[in-house]
């Protein structure tokens, strides 16, 4: 397994966290739910930075390597500041009493 980090820096784009927030509602999330090989994504923010970002993991190094439609980063003007890959040593989901992932965050379900 891989997983991937993307981090954008907004300040100075002409986008902000709340407009990334409408690219997620329309079209990113159906988009990445029909990608192969992807296991998990989800979408990260901090408005204290302006920084938006994502975290995906992969089934394999093959699918983690697959090209991509670069919108998020045609939309923001500019590729990530920082693009990360790593190796994938264990994963573990904790217990908890929340519904199944898909769906969850800020932004609601349709």
């Amino acid at each position: 397994m891989r997983a991937t980090v993307a981090w954008w820096e907004l300040e100075g784009s002409g986008h902000s966290i709340e407009s990334l927030r409408a690219y997620l509602r329309e079209e990113a999330v159906d988009r990445f739910a029909a990608v192969e090989g992807l296991r998990l994504k989800f979408w990260i923010a901090d408005p204290a930075t302006e920084r938006w970002g994502a975290v995906m993991l992969w089934e394999s190094a093959e699918a983690a390597a697959q090209p991509l439609a670069p919108r998020a980063a045609e939309l923001i003007g500019r590729t990530p500041v920082q693009y990360t890959v790593f190796d994938v040593e264990a994963t573990v989901e904790g217990a908890h009493g929340m519904p199944v992932l898909p769906g969850l965050g800020l932004i609601p379900a349709v």
